[in-house]
Order: structure tokens, then sequence, then C-alpha cells
């Protein structure tokens, strides 16, 4: 929202809505619509009056595998949206959506500002390896259950790897209570540690970004299926990519040589991408093209 608003090409107007919102009220005083989310968590349940108006929809899409718990059609002549956008891959969201959808990546996330004045590389817990988020557990009747009660849900479904990962001595698992961290301050958080981990299994997660940008040596799950490629991280240069068979010899090669200079310097340079080219910045002059080209 932030970034919104500090793009000199936009004039933006934020209206706080109830279940229903009236756009009619705005004929002729607005070039485009955007909407935070595509679903009705995010969206008043009713637009009065959009059928009549001849203005651009531009909605962020969720969680594309989500769509599987309503029908996106509906909603999408509901709001008569035009364009989706979010930063998972075109080939994760047409599993899910109309292939005649029109859908852009955009990677947006970061807010460098948060990213400032974290604590040095050298001053970092260097023997423990830090992974956060949701974690199934390893045993047995976790798994059984989930597959029955959860299928395709859970974390073990989504995030194979990470489990796997936390099943490690040296690594160092913060989980999350009520949604929150035990350190409201995230980056701040990833900034107690040299290394962490990036894992999931079909498509990049906001970690993908977080982790690099907090100055993180990331061990980064890259794989043909979660297409995560795309991000523009290099293996060895700006991140380790690690897979289901080569994540613990990755572990190891670094621990092992822990005080090696090679990884600040491949933290660093992850942490200048990231910064760089996966900014909120960026993704709102992109936004803003797609804006212009609906225009057209």
């Amino acid at each position: 929202m932030d970034a919104l608003r500090r793009n000199k090409n936009l004039d933006v107007t934020y209206f706080a809505c109830e279940n229903s919102f009236n756009v009619s009220e705005i004929k002729n005083k607005f070039d485009i619509i955007l909407l935070p989310h595509n679903r009705t968590d995010g969206v008043p349940d009713e637009l009065l009056g959009i059928e009549k108006l001849e203005i651009p929809v531009i909605a962020r899409s969720g969680d594309p595998h989500e769509a599987r718990h309503f029908n996106p059609r509906t909603l999408h002549k509901k709001w008569k949206i035009d364009y989706y956008f979010n930063f998972m891959p075109k080939d994760y969201f047409y599993k899910f959506y109309p292939k005649d959808f029109k859908y852009k990546e955009i990677l947006w996330c970061l807010e460098p500002r948060i990213y400032e004045n974290l604590k040095p590389f050298k001053d970092r817990i260097k023997d423990k390896i830090l992974i956060s988020g949701s974690v199934s557990k390893s045993s047995l009747k976790s798994k059984i259950a989930n597959k029955i009660l959860n299928p395709k849900t859970s974390a073990h479904y989504f995030y194979k790897l990470r489990a796997k990962c936390n099943e490690l001595p040296y690594v160092h698992f913060s989980p999350m209570k009520n949604n929150r961290y035990e350190n409201d301050n995230y980056p701040a958080y990833l900034s107690q540690f040299q290394s962490s981990i990036a894992a999931a299994t079909y498509y990049p997660v906001i970690k993908y970004f977080e982790i690099p940008a907090a100055g993180c040596l990331t061990f980064m799950e890259v794989t043909e299926m979660n297409g995560c490629k795309f991000l523009g991280f290099e293996d060895e240069k700006t991140a380790i990519f690690i897979n289901k068979k080569n994540y613990r010899q990755k572990f190891e090669a670094y621990l092992n040589d822990v005080d090696n200079p090679k990884w600040e310097k491949i933290a660093n340079a992850g942490r200048e991408h990231a910064l760089k080219n996966l900014n909120n910045n960026i993704a709102v002059d992109l936004l803003v093209k797609l804006m212009y080209e609906l225009l057209d």
C-alpha cells in the first residue's frame, strides 16, 4: 500500500469497506479498480453497480490452490476482473484457474526499509540453521491423519522438504503461535542467524524473498516442480540450492567449514539481488505498466 502511494505515476485512493460498496459513486473519478484479493475475505461481498462501470479491474490472487474451495469464475464475473497478479509462477496459477483468465507474474513482497540496520553477518549464530513457518509433525500418525483429514492442504503436503530438514539436530525450528513468530520483528529475528532455509514443494513462498533480504545465507529449495528458478537466484552465487537428494550434503558443507568467507559473500549477493529486484517499488512499476496496457 505504501509503495503504490510512492509511485509518481499513480494517484491512489483507498476505500475502507464493509460487506458492500457502491462503486457507482466513483464513476468518472478513477481509471482503475485494484482489488487486494479475489476472494471475499479481502473484498466486499458486493461491489454494487460494477456491472455498469467501464473501468478495468485488477485483482491480486491468493494462493492459487485455494481456488479449489470456491468457484473462481463466479467471482471473476461478479467483480468483472480483467487481470490477476501475484508472485506465483504462471504454470501454478493455471493449474487451478481457467486458462482464459489473464495473469501476470509480479514479484512483490519486500519493503527494503524494514531490512535496514540488521545484525552483521559475523555477529550471528553460525552453528545452527534456522527454519521457520509451518512444519508438519514427522510421526507416522500425523502423516496418516493429514493424508486422510487434510489431503493436499496440510503443511506436510506443501512443505515436504521443510519437514525433513526439521528432523536434523543442527536445524533450529521457530514455529508460529497464533499466527505470530516469537519475535514480532521477523527481519530482525532472521538476522540472528547466518543461515536459514526457504523450502516449499510446489511454488515459491514469501520466505524466498524475506530470508535473503535479511542477509542470511539462504538454503533454497529449487526444483522443476516448484518453479523457483524464475526468481533469479543463482546456485552458489546468491543462494545455495537444495532438493530432497542433496540437502544434507549442502548443510554439512556449510557447517563443516562455517568460517569460510564465501558464505558471507553468497549471503550478501543474495541480499543485494532480493532488495534490488524483488522489491515493492519494482512491483508497482510493473503494475502501472499493466494499468496503462488495460487503458490503451
